[in-house]
């Protein structure tokens, strides 16, 4: 691991950043949420000028809350966990675009170095993938039998931050197809384990068979939901079920068809037809009232830093510009339980040129990444 700066300096700057500072789901300028102006003393949000202030470093336009990936993989890549150097320059690149709280859905590497980093960003565990019995990716999941579900639960709730994260479906290599990978009542007494543990759960899933057993067991979100329909897309509003699409991912569907169909036509031709509903799918799911948030799945195949290419790829699946932003900052900082830009709150912001809700192209190209408190050159 590289050496990098390890803690705040004693006495950091005043921070005056001025111009548009969208803190909440204002419409408008005129909105109760956009702000002139902030202030960050001792690397907390104020509102208030604070009192002769000396040492004063100027930040001018448009202001968010650090951006949301609420889906990836710090600590992993294609073949499983890699060292701290890597697992480092994955986290750097998701704080240099801007995302500064990440959820990390399953990562079979030990991060907890990186809550020592003051430079990186806020990291936010669901332990590891717990999986079906060759049911998922090598090297990635601790893999299970339904009997062991519950208990494997309870202990990756336990390593995690709240979150445990499940494998719904994966390949079945005798049906050549995608299959859910767990029974109705194992599914129910892992759920309600973590529940107990205070924990939420969370599942992979692109097809369309698992969905409504996890959410009748209790399911807190799912990840892809590809396989959303008209039929189950009502029982998750009706539960308040989140969804993580991750369009960036499955952008890459039809590529996995291309080198897996000679071996599985049927699972290839599946993966294709989801793909090609996948706008229409989160669309869908939007307006019928299921909370959606960002999330790349960088850290697999997918490098890091991909979370405004996700937010681009909301508003092309007809999410409204204000919703979509919302999906990255104040919205998903809201449902993972951290704040946004409010008094007294960490100042983990970043500052753009240009209006993002005329074009969140521009969260692209950050002007300025603050995270803690600190500018980040």
């Amino acid at each position: 691991m590289n050496d990098g700066p390890t803690a705040r300096p004693a006495d950091p700057p005043v921070l005056h950043i001025r111009g548009r500072v969208l803190a909440g789901p204002g419409t408008d300028d005129s909105g109760p949420h956009v702000r002139d102006e902030i202030w960050v003393v001792g690397g907390r949000i104020t509102h208030d000028r604070p009192r002769a202030a000396r040492d004063v470093l100027t930040l001018t336009g448009w202001v968010l809350p650090g951006l949301v990936d609420a889906h990836c993989h710090v600590g992993l890549d294609a073949h499983g966990a890699v060292d701290e150097a890597t697992a480092e320059k994955q986290a750097l690149a998701d704080r240099d675009a801007g995302a500064l709280l990440l959820r990390d859905a399953g990562s079979p590497a030990d991060t907890r170095w990186v809550d020592d980093r003051a430079d990186l960003p806020r990291l936010i565990r669901a332990g590891r993938h717990i999986a079906r019995t060759r049911r998922y990716i090598r090297n990635y999941a601790h893999e299970i039998e339904p009997d062991e579900l519950a208990a494997a639960v309870r202990v990756q709730a336990r390593r995690g931050d709240g979150w445990v994260k499940l494998v719904g479906d994966w390949i079945d290599r005798e049906r050549g197809d995608l299959a859910p990978c767990w029974p109705a009542d194992a599914l129910r007494a892992a759920i309600a384990a973590a529940h107990e543990e205070g924990a939420r759960v969370t599942a992979h899933c692109f097809a369309e068979d698992s969905l409504r057993d996890l959410v009748e067991a209790g399911i807190d979100c799912v990840e892809h939901a590809t396989g959303l329909t008209e039929d189950t897309i009502p029982l998750f509003a009706e539960r308040g079920v989140a969804i993580v699409p991750t369009l960036v991912n499955i952008a890459t569907f039809p590529d996995l068809a291309a080198v897996g169909e000679a071996k599985y036509p049927r699972w290839a031709g599946h993966l294709r037809r989801l793909h090609a509903r996948r706008h229409d799918t989160v669309r869908a799911a939007h307006d019928a009232g299921i909370p959606v948030f960002t999330g790349t799945d960088a850290g697999g195949s997918l490098p890091h830093g991909l979370i405004a290419r996700e937010v681009a790829e909301l508003v092309t699946a007809g999410i409204p510009v204000l919703d979509a932003l919302s999906a990255a900052t104040w919205g998903a900082r809201a449902w993972l339980g951290r704040p946004g830009l409010t008094e007294g709150a960490p100042a983990d912001l970043v500052v753009y040129a240009a209006d993002p809700r005329e074009d969140v192209r521009v969260l692209g190209h950050p002007e300025r990444v603050v995270l803690r408190g600190q500018v980040i050159a």
